[in-house]
């Protein structure tokens, strides 16, 4: 049995588009570049990465879902191109959103009629539904139908769906997404309990918070490449040696971020809309007191509260994502 339950090498995916009709014409959008990465029997790794920077299309082609264009990639020793069927049988996928449910049908119905596609014997059908529904949450509520759930309890049952054929590995894409705070929470001790279980599983969040909390090891991937990989506690050493002062303010223009950014001592400077606010967070070296500096950057803005605060796993991934796309790209190898 192998050590690693996925392991990618040069993993690479060039999508190719034809636009125009008269004179068409193709281009070529390298996606993922050659990932390199090995996930750990039974641990529970997290793949973070801003939108566009390659993180779904590396899990599509470690879930079968897309071909690599270069570079093997293997689930429990098994590679994903020449032994697709024998990695399906061994993985499961858990996406965000309310798709992949039957509305009218209850929990219990909807997995046993995913339980029939999965091929679960009809005489273990009636125990591992149990047992699933137990597991996240959901005994007691499993003849309900689904329309009547709440976003938390079908991400749920999602979950329960994706764990119907034991799978030794489950993918689960942005799972939270959407989701309230509260059931938010139950959603994260429910992925937290699958380790007990010895599934490895392969999450993708925006939520910098839930990975910290979740996350045996994490990989920050950016301009389709791994940017950095260790464990979260590593990982914010990326920002070590500099102080967090975060503005939340109404009406910052993007000329004065730029004057921030400038600023003797600054790092990193990103602007997030928070409600009906934004907020302003300006990373600076731990010896520079930039707060005044700021303050005047932003005259004639309303502010609200100004808070100097330690770097977190979130400060840090800011700094290795603008870290990958300040780095010029490497020169083209001669044919």
């Amino acid at each position: 049995m192998p050590e690693h339950t996925i392991e990618a090498v040069g993993l690479r995916r060039t999508y190719r588009s034809r636009t125009g009709w008269l004179r068409p014409r193709r281009r070529e959008v390298e996606a993922v570049r050659g990932v390199d990465l090995d996930v750990r029997r039974g641990e529970l790794f997290g793949l973070l990465g801003p939108n566009g920077a390659g993180k779904t299309t590396t899990i599509k082609m470690l879930n079968t879902l897309l071909i690599p264009t270069a570079g093997t990639a293997r689930i429990c020793g098994l590679d994903v191109v020449r032994q697709t069927w024998q990695v399906r049988r061994r993985i499961g996928y858990v996406f965000g959103g309310d798709r992949g449910l039957y509305d009218r049908l209850s929990a219990r119905d909807n997995l046993r009629y995913f339980a029939e596609l999965y091929g679960v014997p009809p005489r273990e059908q009636g125990r591992r539904i149990a047992e699933l529904l137990d597991l996240v949450g959901l005994a007691g509520r499993e003849n309900e139908r689904v329309e009547a759930y709440s976003r938390g309890m079908r991400q749920r049952l999602h979950i329960a769906r994706g764990l119907l054929h034991s799978p030794e590995v489950l993918f689960l894409d942005e799972p939270s997404i959407g989701v309230d705070p509260v059931a938010a929470r139950e959603l994260r001790q429910t992925v937290a309990g699958l380790s007990a279980t010895g599934t490895t599983v392969l999450l993708t969040t925006h939520y910098m918070a839930e990975a910290d909390e979740l996350c045996d090891r994490i990989a920050v991937i950016a301009e389709g490449r791994i940017q950095a990989l260790g464990t979260p506690a590593e990982l914010k050493h990326a920002a070590d040696g500099r102080r967090v002062l975060e503005v939340e303010a109404y009406g910052v223009a993007d000329d004065q971020v730029a004057a921030i950014h400038r600023l003797p001592g600054v790092r990193e400077t990103s602007l997030d809309v928070v409600g009906a606010a934004q907020l302003l967070s300006v990373q600076s070296d731990a010896t520079a007191d930039v707060q005044s500096e700021v303050l005047a950057a932003l005259a004639g803005v309303r502010l609200g509260r100004v808070t100097a605060r330690q770097p977190t796993l979130e400060d840090a991934y800011v700094t290795i994502v603008n870290r990958a796309a300040d780095r010029p790209e490497p020169a083209a190898s001669p044919a």
